[in-house]
Parts: structure tokens; C-alpha cells; sequence
């Protein structure tokens, strides 16, 4: 897949982001700070910045996209998105494109990087209920065309779910149980995401 896919892949992914940011907000405003949808926004901001400036270069790419979130002042979404794409960013090629297996890599490191900053697990009503699902999918994907929309499918899945789980994490945690039937707006926002990437 080459950079410039890549980079409108992200475009994207940023577009749905701040399209649903008034959802968010509103579903963080239940259990949360009600800041998770202007968070994402200023993420998409940041990492719509850094694909203008970037190059050709895969890892260029990236880098440069990590650099722009780790400098936000955000809510904890800003740490936990900087490390996933800074995971990303550590192992792509510095070609113009990546293969199969390069992007496999760079997710999988993604992803275990996140996993690395976060101390979440499935089943804990976070981000990771999303980015987990969709970091398998990846692994197990078949070629270039379906890696992204596997990814979208399952993280979409996996923030569904979050809506049958006791929030475990943050500020959500001290309401028990009255955080079932709710979504975790982490969790969905990493959903659109990888819906947009998803995106042709």
C-alpha cells in the first residue's frame, strides 16, 4: 500500500472522527468529562496537519503523525493514541510503500505498544475493546483490500460489545454498574476511525 493511500486513508479516518463529535462528547458526558469529543477532534486536527507535511515516505508518514498527537494537550485518549501510532511508526519502511506483512508488523507493534501505555484488557470498557479486535483482524487479513475493513468490522464489533461491560478505567470506574447499557465513547471513537480508513 502506498503513502499516499495511507495518507487519505487517515484523511478518513480524521473526517469520521470529527463528524461524530458532538456524539462523543455526548456519550463521555454520561460516566466521563464530557472532553472525549473535543480530545478526538484535536487529534484529527493533529494528525490532518502532519499528513499535509509528511513525505513520501511511509515511515515519515507516521512519524510525523505520532510527533503531532504526543504534542497535544488533551484528555488520557492523547498518550494512549500517540503510543499506538508511535508503534506503527517504529517499524514502517522507509520506502514509499508498505506490503501485506509490513503493515501487519506495524499494527502489531502498534498495538502492543498501546497495550504497553494502556493496562486495559478486553472486557474493561476502553479503547481496547475496539483497538484489540481490530489489531487481530489485521494479523489475520488476507490482502491489502480487506485489512482495513476486517479492522473496521471488528472494532465496531468490539466498541458494540462495550455496552454489556462495567467501565474499569478512569472516572467511569466509580459508577459501577450504571455504566452498562452505554457505550465507551474510547472505544467507539477508535471504531470510526478504522471505519475511515476503511474508506477507498
Amino acid at each position: 500500500m502506498k503513502t499516499e493511500e495511507l495518507k487519505r486513508r487517515l484523511l478518513n479516518g480524521c473526517k469520521k472522527l470529527k463528524e461524530n463529535e458532538e456524539v462523543l462528547t455526548q456519550i463521555d458526558s454520561h460516566f466521563g468529562d464530557a472532553d472525549h469529543g473535543l480530545t478526538m477532534r484535536k487529534i484529527a486536527d493533529g494528525i490532518t496537519e502532519a499528513v499535509a507535511s509528511s513525505d513520501s515516505r511511509v515511515k515519515g508518514l507516521f512519524d510525523n503523525v505520532a510527533e503531532k498527537v504526543g504534542l497535544l494537550n488533551g484528555g488520557s485518549a492523547v498518550p494512549l493514541w500517540n503510543s499506538w501510532l508511535q508503534g506503527i511508526a517504529d517499524v514502517s519502511p522507509e520506502s514509499e510503500e508498505a506490503s501485506l506483512q509490513e503493515l501487519k508488523e506495524m499494527f502489531a507493534n502498534g498495538m502492543e505498544e498501546f497495550d504497553f501505555m494502556s493496562g486495559a484488557k478486553v472486557g474493561d470498557k476502553t479503547i481496547m475493546d475496539a483497538l484489540k479486535p481490530a489489531s487481530d483482524a489485521i494479523e489475520k487479513a488476507d490482502d491489502e483490500k480487506s485489512l482495513f475493513a476486517d479492522a473496521a468490522k471488528a472494532a465496531k464489533e468490539g466498541a458494540e460489545k462495550t455496552k454489556e461491560f462495567t467501565a474499569r478505567f478512569g472516572r467511569a470506574k466509580s459508577y459501577g454498574e450504571k455504566t452498562l447499557g452505554t457505550m465507551d465513547a474510547g472505544a467507539l471513537s477508535m471504531s470510526l476511525f478504522f471505519e475511515g480508513m476503511a474508506e477507498e
